[in-house]
């Protein structure tokens, strides 16, 4: 029986794996995508808004 890591590595390595890597690429570069990240990675830091 394969293994999740086996498993997941066929997805990849597949055409469906391959468009949905590029997809997450492009997505990636996106400068609103940025934003949202540095934002989280902000309040996750304890940077952002708190509520009482």
């Amino acid at each position: 029986m394969p293994t999740l890591i086996d498993r997941i590595k066929r997805y990849a390595s597949g055409p469906q794996g391959r468009r949905m890597r590029a997809k997450a690429e492009r997505y990636a570069r996106d400068p609103r995508t940025q934003a949202k990240v540095r934002q989280l990675l902000a309040r996750l830091r304890g940077g952002g808004h708190r509520r009482h």
